[in-house]
């Protein structure tokens, strides 16, 4: 009895086996395509965590978009495959979201969104030689460090503080003005830029405060600037921070206009100031901006992304988008995913026509003759005021 069953369980695996051989060209031919991993790393978890997922859409939205076109690299057909990591905003987190990736042998990083985390993770992706295109890093350092991995496709804080510095005196005819940062590389950075902004503009500084980029609680830093009267108050810093910051300048009385970089530009900025904001109290600017007919086509990657994922773009979802793809276009150029072969590619694109405008890097792997657009808000809405060169 025991040898039949034997035989019979023999017969049975030999079957499976013969099953499995047969089933081999199906599975083969699904895996003739060649993955190329795409990284991506944003701070899908914290505070900002809305603003980190919108640019986890954006990447997610570019490469569903071109696997469903087909993309082929060097003759072969390849499947785009991304590989998203919360990064939580904190530089600590940063640098071990980018050696994960460098260990999962990603072809290429799309991210940080902070300038906090670029900057630490910029020096493990270069170790690495892994090209790294940040879609909203703005601090000067990230790419002056001499890395060749480095890119980044909108403006800088030199050019968005100082053109903001230069604002609030110039238009908004602010006489008294107050700085306050979060003490991020990002928040003080563009802070510090905005101050000479001002000063080169002839505005005069009344006070600089700082807090932290968690803190809730402004009451201290907001009663010591409201004795000096302030007409306009400038915030290095995120969105998060920034609602209920305006929230508690209102209960206190304090009437000045406020003013912030991309950080604070965002769609969910109404929603977190809890319906405290009035129309033309809060005017920021975002690195990135599009006119004429390159318009259109940012209408109408806003019109695809909320169609596709029942939510409106934050900030930098398209600044993603376009990112993920330079990236794809420069291997499908040098006809290999492979990082040491693509990289000097990308690192001459030059005039790719994105959502976002004209991408064309300059020898540090900054953005050529990038946009600002500034916006106010009203209604509860953003709305566009001017794109600045």
């Amino acid at each position: 009895m025991q040898h039949t069953s034997h035989g019979a369980s023999r017969r049975l695996s030999l079957n499976a086996v013969g099953l499995a051989l047969l089933a081999l060209p199906f599975s083969y031919a699904a895996q003739a395509q060649e993955a190329v991993k795409i990284g991506h790393i944003g701070p899908t978890s914290g505070a900002i965590a809305h603003l980190g997922k919108d640019n986890e859409l954006g990447a997610r939205m570019a490469i569903d978009e071109l696997n469903a076109k087909g993309v082929q690299i060097g003759g072969k057909p390849v499947k785009l495959v991304l590989l998203a990591e919360d990064d939580g905003g904190d530089p600590k987190q940063g640098t071990s979201a980018a050696q994960k990736l460098v260990d999962n042998k990603v072809n290429g990083v799309v991210g940080h969104l902070n300038s906090g985390t670029s900057i630490p993770a910029s020096k493990i992706y270069s170790d690495a030689g892994i090209p790294q295109i940040s879609p909203s890093a703005t601090n000067p350092k990230y790419t002056r460090q001499g890395f060749k991995t480095t890119f980044r496709v909108v403006a800088d804080d030199v050019h968005l503080g100082g053109t903001l510095g230069r604002y609030a005196v110039q238009q908004l005819k602010g006489k008294s003005i107050a700085v306050i940062d979060d003490r991020t590389a990002y928040g003080q950075g563009v802070g510090d830029e905005f101050e000479k902004g001002v000063k080169a503009a002839g505005g005069k500084i009344v006070g600089r405060e700082f807090t932290n980029d968690k803190a809730t609680d402004f009451s201290a830093i907001l009663t010591t600037l409201k004795a000096k009267n302030p007409d306009v108050v400038f915030f290095g810093g995120m969105d998060a921070v920034a609602g209920p910051m305006l929230r508690q300048m209102k209960q206190l009385g304090i009437k000045a206009k406020m003013i912030g970089g991309d950080g604070i530009c965002s769609a969910q900025l109404p929603k977190l100031a809890a319906g405290t904001m009035g129309d033309a109290e809060v005017y920021c600017a975002e690195a990135g901006g599009v006119e004429g007919e390159a318009k259109t086509a940012m209408v109408d990657f806003n019109n695809r992304f909320r169609a596709k994922f029942n939510t409106e773009v934050q900030v930098y979802a398209p600044y993603v988008y376009d990112s993920v793809n330079v990236m794809v276009a420069a291997m499908v150029k040098a006809g290999s995913a492979d990082p040491a072969k693509y990289l000097p590619v990308l690192a001459k694109t030059e005039g790719y026509k994105g959502v976002t405008g004209t991408i064309s890097f300059d020898n540090k792997g900054d953005i050529k003759n990038g946009a600002l657009t500034l916006y106010t808000y009203n209604g509860g809405k953003r709305d566009a005021l001017a794109v600045i060169r």
